[in-house]
């Protein structure tokens, strides 16, 4: 078992720290919804953006 742990340390490693990258995103974004800011990912220039309505309307459903 020790053979296998030291010959994949690398691959151990790298995935751990991207795991880890990963749960931090996604805490960050559950964080940010919880406190209700913006997941418009247009900037608040609603010209060029798909989603504004919906933008629009979960902001005024906050207030």
């Amino acid at each position: 078992m020790i053979t296998w742990i030291t010959e994949n340390l690398g691959t151990i490693l790298i995935t751990v720290a991207l795991a880890a990258i990963v749960a931090g995103i996604v805490y960050s974004m559950i964080k940010n919804k919880k406190e209700g800011k913006s997941s418009c990912s247009c900037g608040g220039s609603c010209a060029h953006c798909n989603a504004c309505a919906a933008c629009r309307q979960a902001k005024k459903g906050k207030a």
